[in-house]
């Protein structure tokens, strides 16, 4: 530890003794550093703060709503590509005095280290440019950040919805090409459909359209027989009713013939019992004889020969039984076109494999072909309804949170911190030195470093004597060499203040 102690005394001491050296080396180093900080321009940021709105409610009741996310993504991570760098000089000040492809390409190398583009999160983007040229005043380096900032979202949204637009058209254009070949496909198609089916009527949608057809008839066929047999039934019902029910009806007062007598002989023997006469009296005893003969006489007789008016319920049941007897031939009929259809239909199933199979073959290419033409033609439509949208109204919307303004403050280089530290390194330059030419020399600073040098040991050391004129001169150079270093901190409080005062005028 005394060691190390001794190390720094001898150390101080050597820089001390040559400390105009030192002072001198510490001058010429903070002035040649403080000439390079000035000589360095000052860099000006702006930035501005773009969100995009991907939820496009019209496209999304349209049903053509794409991945928003995914072409915001594109469009971000080619915004700092050259062709748009160069746009960017074209547009703007940066592009003064290029003449030739070589500049063009070193201006456009040094932009893009000075323009960022981030994404802070799903949807908010940040563009920051930094701008710092030589040969422009500070204030124009503020203007020209600003103005860099803006081009570049200029150019977000014109890529954005320029992207869109071009896209579609390419997209509507190759739609149509194809929509062109399939619809001439798709007519010859027709046409052989159209050939074979007025050659093969049966066989028209292939196979597999006959079997639907066998199957289908066999289906009707059984309904149609349920419903006769349902018509066949009700008919049998009706026909019962008919029977049972008498063509004319009978009144008391106006029965002619034997049915008319016998009612009357029946009113007389009800008469005859309404009066409390009994059976065993005479006078009922022959009436029910008379009763008995006449009922015989009008059973011999028949019902048509019964007097009296027609029968409003036998007319109804007439009718009712009519257009039942037309039901069960109409459904006779047709039982038996269906069964004529599906004994033709079976015939030529069973008879005619390959032209079945040819049908088959005819019915699935035109059916390919009819749908792939539909569903090209909705896809065109659905892009050509995109196309409106974009144009009308943009698919997103952009909502500009921090619009870009012109810097008020350099962002670079922080010149306070590096007057400091050519200051720093000036003043360690000269300490540096002059303890470098102290152990050039080949002297001893105390006893201690002497004794360790020729490992004797030390009688003793004499002390520096100054007589009263050295000590003054002494004093006055103490006072020159603070004098020194006062006039180099003054020189740096002079750089910081001037700092100030420049920024405040570019404010």
């Amino acid at each position: 530890m005394d060691e190390l102690f001794d190390e720094v005394r001898a150390a101080l001491w050597s820089v001390w003794h040559r400390r105009w050296i030192a002072i001198a080396v510490a001058w010429g180093v903070c002035l040649l550093g403080w000439l390079v900080v000035a000589l360095i321009p000052n860099s000006y940021e702006s930035k501005a703060r773009i969100y995009v709105d991907v939820e496009d409610v019209l496209s999304e009741q349209l049903g053509i709503a794409g991945d928003g996310r995914e072409e915001i993504l594109r469009v971000r991570q080619t915004l700092a590509s050259n062709v748009n760098l160069e746009r960017v000089i074209k547009g703007t000040r940066l592009g003064e005095g290029i003449s030739t492809r070589g500049e063009m390409d070193n201006a456009i190398a040094d932009l893009a280290k000075q323009v960022a583009v981030q994404s802070e999160e799903d949807n908010l983007f940040a563009i920051t440019a930094t701008v710092g040229k030589s040969d422009l005043s500070d204030a124009e380096n503020a203007v020209l950040a600003r103005n860099v900032v803006q081009k570049l979202l200029d150019i977000f949204r014109e890529e954005h919805i320029a992207g869109n637009r071009a896209g579609i058209d390419q997209a509507l254009a190759e739609l149509d090409s194809q929509l062109e070949e399939r619809k001439t496909e798709l007519e010859a198609a027709e046409e052989r459909r159209l050939s074979f089916e007025a050659q093969y009527p049966d066989l028209v949608g292939g196979s597999q359209t006959l079997s639907s057809k066998v199957q289908q008839a066999r289906t009707e066929l059984r309904d149609v027989d349920a419903d006769l047999a349902a018509a066949q039934s009700a008919l049998a019902a009706i026909e019962g009713q008919v029977s049972g029910t008498p063509r004319t009806i009978i009144s008391p007062g106006g029965a002619t013939g034997p049915r008319g007598a016998l009612m009357q002989a029946q009113a007389q023997l009800a008469e005859l019992r309404s009066r409390g006469l009994t059976n065993v009296h005479p006078d009922v005893i022959a009436t029910k004889r008379q009763v008995d003969l006449l009922a015989k006489q009008a059973a011999a007789a028949g019902p048509e020969d019964a007097g009296g008016t027609p029968n409003p319920a036998y007319t109804s049941l007439i009718a009712i039984r009519a257009d039942r007897q037309a039901a069960v031939e109409s459904l006779q009929a047709r039982r038996a076109a269906l069964q004529s259809t599906l004994a033709s239909l079976m015939a030529s199933q069973a008879s005619e494999p390959a032209i079945a199979a040819e049908a088959n073959r005819i019915s699935r290419d035109y059916d390919v072909l009819r749908r792939n033409y539909e569903d090209l033609l909705q896809n065109r439509e659905e892009i050509r309804t995109r196309g409106d949208v974009v144009d009308e109204t943009s698919q997103y919307k952009f909502d500009l949170i921090d619009p870009p303004v012109v810097p008020q403050k350099p962002a670079a280089p922080n010149r306070p911190v590096l007057l400091l530290g050519v200051l720093v390194v000036g003043l360690g330059a000269g300490a540096g030195v002059a303890w470098g030419l102290g152990q050039l020399r080949s002297g001893f600073a105390t006893p201690q470093k002497l004794e360790r040098a020729f490992d004797l040991p030390v009688i003793g050391a004499i002390s520096l004597t100054l007589s009263d004129a050295a000590k003054a001169l002494e004093r006055r150079r103490l006072k020159q060499f603070a004098g020194a270093c006062a006039g180099l901190g003054a020189i740096f409080v002079i750089l910081l203040a001037i700092e100030v005062v420049s920024v405040g005028a570019v404010a």
